[in-house]
């Protein structure tokens, strides 16, 4: 085989691996999205919970950027704190090692068996969760797949000269091999595919164990910057997030650089082979970053809330400073004047975004002064509202074909929906707020916990639903007015089971049960009201029924 010809069957192995670990994560995402949303969402005290819930969604996603994501979405809502937030990805860091220590046994016997059912389940699956539980088993069994194609298209450098060459000379100078494998794995966009790469390699006998711990921990490095180059659009909340985590992993595999050059440690202690020794100090690493780190989170939030600071008078010049999207001169050409309309609405999404998030945190402190600020966000809500009215009304009367004529009176209408969220929260939960805060009234360490389930549901729901329009993907729209339908269950559990604790005569709970059955009912007409965002969606691809949604075949 030429080196040509090799090179090009390791790439393809690689874009295998690759789309494989992608379709897993997103299968995941799609059937139990809303699922580690809330779990992620509840690491909101005590390192330790956080760290280990991070590993658990940096496990199920096999990939620590995509918990990075969903940790930094939080954080700009406010929801993760930012010491908390670094311990999530400390432990995100862990579970994305674990996963690679997972695939580096040999478990392709798995392969026939998961393609098998996998493509069993998303072809004929019945229900949604069936047919992305089919996705999540052909992507095992793909990265499987890619593994193997890996071994073989790396077995002829073993007699090749050229590899041997380059490998000699990143021997002798490990700080390139560092810097190599951290840009190799920030073009790859995967710190589990890089690795596996080089665990493959080292299979072969073809990369030294020293070297290929060097380009791994070059790989944890560029694993951060994946994050960091995702997030630099985002909010200072989520980018704060991010740059804690790059620090933590700088620092530390700079460090084991060192310690790995000025030490020479004998590295048969970490296995029999190259890529046991690779992959165990893959693992090693990671673990003792989350030891020595998590005592570390506080302080190093403080140092990054240094380096990132806030801008001074930021949320009191917000309004007088925004600038809108509502062209005058677009009026006259639909497509923008839409698209214009559209980026207002996603506005007001954002806004609601920073009204809901705190709403279990005033319930628990009934801070006057938060109170009021987020009241205040409400008379913004009123003004976008109004003005994405009376621009589209405008737009309206211009001759425009009927998909324009109906996609202004449906912008419309979904900005009447978010403004009407707007008021539910600041005139009902707000003031359920203040009424148990001077009544000083407690819930019940259940009751609480429902509340608090709920209240992630419906902020989860909201993110999928800026999301949504931004896509328009159907796929979204269909799991808005899913979760709708679970949210209605839940209402209902919630409710039965706290007139359950009435009748066992809970104090707390008949002092709180005006509150608690409001609180339910209020977040109920929230989640449905943002459901209806995604109806037309649905309605165009016939997926929307008068009453409910149609079933349709396997994708």
């Amino acid at each position: 085989m030429t080196v040509s010809l090799m090179l090009l069957h390791l790439a393809g192995a690689v874009t295998l691996l690759l789309f494989a670990v992608r379709m897993v994560r997103t299968g995941v995402e799609r059937s139990h999205g809303a699922g580690l949303r809330r779990a992620i969402g509840r690491a909101r005290t005590g390192a330790v919970k956080s760290a280990a819930i991070g590993v658990g969604a940096a496990v199920v996603l096999q990939s620590s950027t995509a918990v990075a994501i969903l940790g930094a979405g939080f954080a700009a809502s406010g929801l993760l704190p930012l010491a908390v937030g670094l311990a999530l990805m400390l432990g995100a860091d862990l579970g994305s090692a674990l996963v690679v220590r997972i695939l580096s046994f040999d478990i392709s016997w798995l392969m026939p068996i998961a393609l098998v059912i996998g493509g069993g389940l998303f072809l004929k699956g019945r229900s949604r969760e069936q047919r992305q539980s089919g996705r999540i088993l052909i992507g095992i069994a793909l990265v499987l797949l890619s593994l193997r194609l890996m071994g073989e298209a790396t077995a002829p450098l073993r007699e090749g000269s050229f590899f041997s060459l380059i490998v000699d000379y990143l021997s002798g100078d490990l700080l390139t091999a560092f810097l190599l494998g951290a840009l190799f794995t920030w073009a790859v966009h995967s710190s589990v595919g890089a690795i596996l790469l080089f665990v493959t390699l080292a299979a072969q006998q073809v990369l030294p164990a020293e070297l290929g711990i060097v380009l791994t921990l070059g790989a944890n490095f560029g694993g951060g910057l994946i994050a960091l180059g995702l997030t630099r659009g985002g909010t200072l909340e989520a980018r704060r997030i991010v740059v804690g985590n790059m620090l933590f992993r700088a620092t530390g595999s700079f460090g084991a650089l060192g310690l790995l050059v000025l030490f020479d440690p004998p590295l048969s202690l970490l296995g029999a082979t190259a890529a046991e020794q690779i992959v165990n100090a893959h693992v090693l690493f990671n673990a003792a970053l989350v030891l020595l780190g998590l005592p570390l989170c506080v302080q190093m939030s403080r140092a990054v809330e240094r380096i990132l600071a806030d801008p001074r008078g930021r949320d009191e010049d917000a309004a007088e400073n925004r600038i809108s999207a509502l062209k005058r001169e677009a009026i006259d050409v639909p497509n923008l004047a839409i698209a214009g309309a559209t980026r207002e609405l996603i506005g007001m999404g954002e806004t609601l975004q920073r009204m809901l998030s705190p709403v279990m945190e005033l319930y628990e402190s009934g801070s006057p002064t938060r109170i009021a600020q987020t009241r205040a966000l409400d008379d913004e809500l009123d003004t976008v509202q109004a003005e994405i009215k009376l621009y589209l009304a405008e737009v309206a009367r211009k001759r425009l074909d009927p998909a324009d004529s109906q996609r202004c009176f449906e912008l419309t209408g979904h900005a009447i929906s978010l403004e009407h969220v707007g008021d539910i929260i600041v005139k009902d939960l707000l003031s359920l707020a203040e009424k148990k805060r001077d009544r000083r009234l407690r819930f019940t360490p259940d009751g609480w916990r429902e509340l608090t389930d709920l209240h992630q549901r419906v902020l989860a729901n909201l993110h999928l639903t800026l999301n949504l329009l931004v896509s328009g993907d159907r796929e979204t729209a269909r799991q808005i007015v899913e979760e709708k339908d679970r949210f209605r269950q839940l209402e209902r559990d919630s409710s039965a089971r706290h007139l359950a604790r009435l009748r066992e005569g809970s104090i707390d709970a008949i002092e709180t049960s005006e509150i608690h059955l409001e609180t339910i009912r209020h977040y109920k007409q929230i989640n449905s009201l943002i459901a209806t965002i995604a109806h037309p969606v649905l309605r165009e691809s016939g997926e929307l029924l008068e009453s409910r949604l149609a079933t349709t075949a396997a994708e």
